[in-house]
């Protein structure tokens, strides 16, 4: 069975345009990968299922997401995942890429000229110091996190990117319920509260994937995130989290 089939056995269905728009995007990215090391998938059928299909599992696990058009930030995009098929599929939203490898920024403007994707930006940087712009700080409905940081990481980088009542969704894998009970009084700290952990109804290789859903309810303190580098290295454990 083709991802797409996979797909549309999940509920998500693509039409000809989008699988247009997603053959194009396989074919830039094996072009890409035969000159610089974008991702370690090189694979056509793998890039299907490990990349786009994984991408697209919010459209399954939490369709209430995308029920209707959102800014959304792509934390960590790397090769543009799981922002480019989402804006692919989901054209009344937009998708602001954060990626701070130049490399892997060059590739995502490039895909998202040459697919025309009128609902993407790329925003280069480090999310430890743009979550401070004015311009960036708390003006996103969502932020998508796939294969970044521990979920404690991922609370301090992405909810001072979240306006209040704005949701973080992170890709998590097996350790999905370890990462939360760890992450708890970090989430907390940082205005957030976690909804709920939704599996991916998709088959394997991705059946063990699950979505990680967390609110922001309350500002994030001003300190946060903080300086580059620290929130991976001294993850915030709650109340007596360090700066």
């Amino acid at each position: 069975m083709s991802w797409i089939e996979q797909a549309a056995a999940a509920g998500i269905a693509l039409g000809p345009g989008e699988r247009a728009s997603f053959a194009r995007l396989e074919a830039l990215l094996l072009e890409w990968n035969a000159r610089t090391n974008l991702s370690g998938v090189r694979e056509p059928e793998a890039i299907g299922v490990r990349h786009f299909l994984d991408s697209l599992a919010p459209l399954a696990a939490a369709p209430e997401l995308f029920a209707a058009p959102r800014r959304a930030l792509d934390l960590g995009s790397g090769a543009g995942f799981p922002g480019l098929p989402l804006a692919i599929a989901r054209p009344d939203s937009t998708f602001v890429l954060l990626e701070a490898t130049a490399k892997k920024a060059r590739f995502l403007r490039a895909a998202a000229a040459e697919l025309e994707l009128g609902n993407v930006r790329v925003l280069e940087g480090r999310a430890e110091e743009l979550g401070h712009a004015p311009d960036e700080r708390a003006a996103y409905d969502l932020v998508l996190a796939r294969a970044v940081a521990p979920l404690a990481v991922l609370a301090e980088l992405g909810l001072p990117f979240l306006a209040t009542g704005g949701r973080l969704a992170a890709w998590k894998g097996p350790e999905a319920g370890r990462e939360v009970a760890e992450a708890a009084g970090a989430i907390a700290l940082l205005g957030g509260r976690r909804l709920a952990t939704l599996p991916a109804p998709l088959a394997e290789p991705l059946s063990g994937h699950v979505l990680v859903l967390v609110e922001k309810v309350a500002e994030t303190p001003p300190a946060y995130p903080r300086r580059p580098g620290l929130p991976a290295k001294r993850p915030l454990k709650g109340a007596a989290g360090g700066a």
